[in-house]
């Protein structure tokens, strides 16, 4: 097999790649329920059209559950596989985060910005590059092989329908090989695999010390306000060294690379002066060991301050679990120690509100070995094997459904491509890169 006509077919489609990724971008496909839905009906249309021009049978799906939720549009296209080849299953989602502030972005979110190699905007690296990636890979590859390209459109929003979806069209889904496009690289310029991801579990806590606000100079000084109490109890999350401090959460550091500090600290924007948290090396850290961190919190803004004691406050709790743990016993002995250190018999009302298991990849499988194959083709140099501190639950749901599955979690992101933040960016060259190797992974499989 010429692999280089693979290459060659890339190449020329790179233009039309960009100009299909900017039209894309443009579809603001928000699935969080604050925002337009008929967006993401939009966005599913634009994909299924380039689905069927590409020869695949195509279909977009609105699940309704017997719980009664109904799933976001998702796409399922497919086309047979040649006697005796494997089919493989292409799945990325075209569902994206709010914009935020916009007054963080440099330019308009939904408008894709070109510039010093990177393409800006919402949506434009997690994970409209990886249904582009996928479209273009289909088309560059040899035949052969059978195709399934399942795009959902409710992944930033947990994904919700994604179990009974998977039951539904079991039969459809079915594959010898899974390609989750919507992971990481491990920096510019070096192709990783990721073969573990670390669960998560979110919790909503509500401290109460008063059924009314006092003044604070009227009764300050024997009664605390729910804000300071709530910090102290959040204190103890945490040893003095910054590792979490929960009993019964496992911790490993065993993993095969590391992260130079001075990297990871301009990766992050780490600010001068500030300490890195945590001990043991930097990937375990990011990867195996759990990892928490308050993500929201219920008090006065600034700008409507008074002296006054904080009745009550609600915040918001996101462990992250190390693999090999489940993650609604990690839930479990979080609550347990909250409850065990709430400080001066403050009332605490605790609700789980999401448990996502973590995912670990055996150690070799024959599509992981051709997968680092095709990376190495198409970056030029070995990939490496890298854990991601991130969850993405449903993979084990699509190892639980599917079993017998060789399942691939490939990157289209770097460490600067700021998914979920302002000024999210694609690295092109790298995304070509990308696209090349699965074209190559797809011709490979289909010999």
């Amino acid at each position: 097999m010429n692999y280089q006509d693979v290459k060659n077919a890339v190449d020329q489609s790179m233009p039309q790649n960009i100009a299909d990724l900017t039209e894309l971008v443009a579809i603001p496909s928000v699935s969080a329920d604050s925002f337009d839905q008929a967006h993401l009906k939009t966005s599913a249309q634009w994909i299924a059209q380039r689905a069927q021009a590409l020869g695949l049978d195509t279909q977009i799906i609105e699940l309704n559950t017997p719980s009664g939720l109904t799933g976001r549009p998702a796409i399922l296209a497919r086309r047979p596989a040649a006697p005796g080849k494997p089919t493989i299953m292409l799945y990325a989602h075209h569902d994206v985060q709010p914009q935020g502030d916009e007054l963080l972005w440099n330019t308009d979110p939904f408008t894709a910005t070109e510039r010093d190699g990177r393409l800006y905007g919402r949506g434009a690296a997690d994970d409209k590059a990886g249904v582009i990636a996928h479209l273009a890979a289909i088309a560059a590859a040899k035949p052969g092989v059978g195709i399934t390209l399942f795009i959902e459109g409710e992944e930033e929003i947990g994904s919700p329908t994604f179990r009974d979806f998977l039951r539904q069209y079991q039969e459809e889904l079915a594959a010898d090989v899974i390609i989750v496009a919507d992971s990481n690289n491990w920096a510019v310029g070096t192709p990783a695999l990721t073969t573990s991801l670390r669960g998560v579990t979110q919790v909503e806590v509500e401290l109460r010390v008063l059924d009314h606000a006092l003044h604070s100079g009227m009764y300050g000084g024997p009664i605390l306000d729910a804000v300071t109490l709530a910090s102290r109890l959040i204190a103890t999350l945490h040893d003095d060294n910054g590792d979490v401090a929960i009993d019964g959460l496992l911790a490993r550091d065993e993993t095969d690379v590391d992260y130079p500090e001075a990297q990871l600290r301009a990766d992050a924007g780490v600010l001068d002066g500030v300490e890195l948290a945590g001990t043991g090396s930097l990937t375990s850290r990011l990867w195996t060991k759990p990892a928490l961190a308050v993500t929201a919190m219920d008090v006065t803004p600034v700008d409507l301050v008074s002296n006054t004691i904080i009745p009550a406050t609600r915040f918001i709790l996101s462990l992250r679990v190390c693999p090999g743990q489940d993650s609604a016993e990690a839930a479990q002995a979080l609550c347990r120690h909250l409850e065990a250190h709430v400080p001066f018999g403050a009332q605490l009302n605790i609700t789980i509100n999401e448990c996502g298991p973590a995912f670990e990849a055996p150690d070799s499988t024959p599509a992981a070995e051709a997968m680092r194959w095709a990376l190495r083709e198409a970056w030029g140099c070995d990939s490496v094997d890298i854990g991601v501190g991130g969850s993405i639950p449903f993979v084990a749901d699509l190892c639980e459904v599917f079993p017998q599955a060789q399942i691939l979690v490939t990157g289209i992101e770097d460490p600067d491509s700021r998914a979920h933040s302002a000024n999210e960016s694609l690295h092109l060259g790298d995304w070509r890169h990308a696209i090349v190797a699965e074209a190559l992974l797809l011709t490979r499989l289909g010999e």
